[in-house]
């Protein structure tokens, strides 16, 4: 699997578990301290995202990083 895939998945499995949740890109921003436009890019698959900001959106949504990097 290319770096391209892992972070479509990846984003994907964040979107997926911030919506089971009931939270907003937004309100997850706030929950990490994140910008709200870095969240959008790494649901996106635009960027990469750290291991301290992936942690600290596991954190927010409830989930360990294993269940978001499980594909």
């Amino acid at each position: 699997m290319d770096s391209s895939e892992c972070r479509r998945q990846l984003g994907a499995a964040i979107r997926r578990e911030r919506e089971r949740q009931g939270l907003s890109q937004r309100k997850l921003s706030l929950m990490t301290g994140s910008n709200l436009t870095h969240i959008w890019e790494i649901e996106n698959s635009s960027v990469n995202v750290g291991v301290d900001l992936l942690c600290r959106i596991a954190d927010s949504i409830g989930v360990k990083v294993r269940d978001l990097i499980a594909f």
